[in-house]
C-alpha cells in the first residue's frame, strides 16, 4: 500500500510538471508566431509590387472671373498734368493737378495741390490732395474717395455732363464737421480747363470759394 500511494504521487507530480512545461512553452510561442504574422504580410506587400498610399488625386483649377474694364471715355481729357492761377483779383493762388491711370488702367489717380494766400475774410490756406477715381457701376458715374493732407478723407459722387465734370460730397471716412465742398471741372479745349470750388458752412448755402483757369503743361525735354 505504501509503494503503491508512492508512486500515484509521483506520477501526480511528474503530471503536473508536464503540463506545466506544455504552458511555459506555449506562452513562449505565442508572441514568435504574431510577429512572423506581421513579418509575412509586410513582405508580401512589398514583394507584389502593391502601393502603401493610394492613388494621387489629378490638381484642382480654380478660375476667378475678372470684371470688365470700366470706361474712362467721359473723363480721359483730364490726363496730364494742368497749372494755373486763381482767377478772383483779392485771391491769386496756385492749382496744380495732375491725372494719370494706375492699376493696368482700373482706376484714376487725380493729385492737386493748392496755395491761396490770405485775404481779409479768408485765411491762407495750403492743402495737398489725392483721388482715386473709380468707375461706379455702369451707367451710373463715378465715385472719388479723396485724402487730404489736412487729414480728412471724403468721398464724391462724380457726373458727367457734356464738357462739366461734377464732384458732389458723398459723405466719406473722416470728413470735415458740418461742412460741405464740391467742385465742377469745365473743359474749355483740350489744353485748358477751369475748376470752381464750393463750400458750405454747417446750415449755410454754398459759396465760391474760389475759381481757377488751368492749362495743359507739357514734360520738360530731356537732353
Amino acid at each position: 500500500m505504501v509503494e503503491t500511494a508512492t508512486k500515484k504521487l509521483r506520477r501526480h507530480r511528474n503530471r503536473r510538471t508536464f503540463v506545466a512545461g506544455q504552458r511555459t512553452e506555449s506562452r513562449g510561442a505565442g508572441p514568435v508566431v504574431v510577429i512572423f504574422a506581421a513579418c509575412c504580410s509586410i513582405a508580401a506587400l512589398c514583394g507584389s509590387g502593391t502601393p502603401l498610399q493610394g492613388k494621387e488625386k489629378p490638381p484642382t483649377t480654380y478660375t476667378i472671373q475678372l470684371p470688365p474694364p470700366p470706361d474712362f471715355s467721359q473723363v480721359e481729357w483730364l490726363i496730364g498734368d494742368w497749372s494755373g492761377k486763381t482767377t478772383e483779383r483779392d485771391l491769386q493762388g496756385e492749382i496744380h493737378l495732375s491725372a494719370t491711370y494706375d492699376l493696368d488702367k482700373r482706376v484714376m489717380i487725380l493729385r492737386e495741390m493748392i496755395s491761396l494766400p490770405a485775404t481779409r475774410t479768408i485765411p491762407a490756406a495750403s492743402e495737398t490732395w489725392m483721388g482715386v477715381l473709380t468707375v461706379s457701376r455702369p451707367g451710373a458715374g463715378f465715385i472719388l474717395r479723396a485724402f487730404s493732407s489736412t487729414g480728412f478723407v471724403t468721398r464724391y459722387r462724380v457726373t458727367v455732363e457734356d464738357a462739366e465734370i461734377h464732384f458732389n460730397p458723398d459723405g466719406g471716412d473722416q470728413a470735415p464737421p458740418g461742412w460741405l465742398f464740391r467742385r465742377i471741372m469745365t473743359r474749355i479745349n483740350t489744353d485748358e480747363l477751369t475748376e470752381t470750388v464750393q463750400g458750405a458752412p454747417p446750415q449755410k448755402p454754398f459759396f465760391d470759394y474760389y475759381s481757377a483757369k488751368l492749362v495743359r503743361t507739357k514734360p520738360s525735354a530731356v537732353k
